[in-house]
C-alpha cells in the first residue's frame, strides 16, 4: 500500500484544490492505478494536509501504473492545476501485516470488528 502525504501552501485554498483532482485527476488515476482506498484530509494536526492510499500487487505493479498515468495528458492537466498548491509531498510504502484487514488486491476483507465488515 502506498500513503501519499500532500500538505499545501498556507494561501491555497483546500476546496479548490479538491475539486480539481475530484474532477481533472481521480476520473484518469482510478482507472489507471486501480486500487484506490481513500483520500482523507486533516482535521487536527498539520493543517490542509491531505492523505491519499493505494493499493498495488506490487512495486513493479506501481512503477508500471504510474508510469502510465504520467503519460496522460488529462493528468498532466491536473498537475498543472494542482501542483502549485502543493507545498510538500511524501510517499511511504508499506507493506501490511499478517494480521491486516487489508492483505490483498481485490480487498475482499472478512474479519469480524473491521472497518470493512458490518457490526
Amino acid at each position: 500500500m502506498e500513503q501519499r502525504t500532500y500538505v499545501l501552501h498556507t494561501g491555497a485554498i483546500l476546496t479548490e484544490y479538491l475539486e480539481a483532482y475530484e474532477n481533472v485527476g481521480l476520473p484518469v488515476q482510478k482507472p489507471i492505478l486501480g486500487g484506490f482506498l481513500g483520500y482523507f484530509v486533516t482535521e487536527f494536526g498539520t493543517q490542509n494536509e491531505l492523505n491519499h492510499f493505494w493499493a498495488y500487487r506490487d512495486l513493479e505493479d506501481r512503477r508500471t501504473r504510474r508510469a502510465e498515468l504520467a503519460r496522460s495528458p488529462q493528468w498532466q492537466k491536473c498537475l498543472s492545476i494542482i501542483r502549485p498548491m502543493i507545498m510538500t509531498m511524501e510517499n511511504k510504502v508499506m507493506y501490511p501485516t499478517s494480521f491486516s484487514p487489508i492483505r490483498s488486491l481485490p480487498v475482499t476483507v472478512q474479519d469480524a470488528d473491521t472497518a470493512f465488515t458490518a457490526n
